[in-house]
């Protein structure tokens, strides 16, 4: 029976990467114009909105979302979400409409086919050059700044053990919405780590909730408060996912 049951998922697995790489493709010679311009990024981030929603139907993933306050179009804001799947990626694009750039590893630009866009898309950071991470604070200084938000998994990296709930957040993420007076967008995904975790013989279609969270405002902090906004959007993820363990 388990033999079966990994075969299931291997083919389906299989079927994953396969519309992953297969839509690139397909839709290559749109991509190539689309993202020659920067100005062009916000009809790339429909394209890439509808890849997501792409990628989450044919797995047979449906999301779900509950949310305690509006995200306002036009509207620049800091979004913040546990990270625990590839299919966090496609899950945010799903979720939120207003445009937004992620920033994301510099290993995921090694990805054939997906990496050439994700770096001419993505803001990109190498954590282990401290001359990346003061890049990765001035283009995304530029991109808010041309009135797009951005979003950062602030756990930094998917934990290899995945009985933790939630890695500690990096101050990135903070240390930019101090600065340019941006509101905070916590977010928990609930069952990604679940549906699609880096544990290849698991997994299974279902539910995706997500949460969006009361926003943290940052109107009146200093960077000097970045550890106390930190463990605000770090508890309220936290707090929720255990919750949510516990049946609560």
């Amino acid at each position: 029976m388990k033999v079966l049951k990994n075969l299931a998922i291997l083919v389906w697995r299989i079927w994953f990467y396969a519309w992953f790489i297969g839509t690139i493709i397909v839709a290559l010679p749109v991509l190539l114009i689309i993202t020659a311009k920067e100005s062009w990024y916000p009809a790339f981030f429909k394209i890439a909105r509808a890849w997501g929603k792409t990628l989450l139907f044919v797995m047979g993933f449906k999301a779900s979302t509950i949310s305690e306050e509006t995200i306002e179009p036009r509207s620049s804001y800091m979004f913040c979400a546990n990270h625990t799947s590839m299919i966090d990626i496609m899950l945010m694009l799903a979720v939120v409409k207003n445009p937004f750039v992620f920033v994301g590893k510099a290993e995921l630009g090694k990805i054939p086919i997906f990496g050439y866009f994700y770096k001419r898309t993505c803001i990109l950071v190498d954590r282990n050059k401290p001359s990346s991470r003061k890049a990765v604070f001035a283009e995304a200084e530029r991109r808010l700044k041309n009135g797009l938000s951005v979003c950062i998994f602030p756990e930094g990296l998917v934990p290899d053990d995945e009985s933790i709930v939630l890695s500690p957040f990096k101050n990135g993420a903070f240390i930019l919405a101090i600065e340019h007076r941006i509101p905070i967008v916590p977010m928990t995904f609930y069952d990604c780590k679940k549906r699609l975790s880096y544990t290849f013989f698991s997994g299974c279609p279902g539910a995706l909730r997500v949460k969006i969270h009361a926003f943290i405002q940052t109107e009146h902090s200093e960077i000097s408060d970045r550890h106390k906004v930190n463990k605000q959007a770090f508890d309220t993820i936290y707090n929720e996912l255990i919750l949510d363990a516990n049946g609560s």
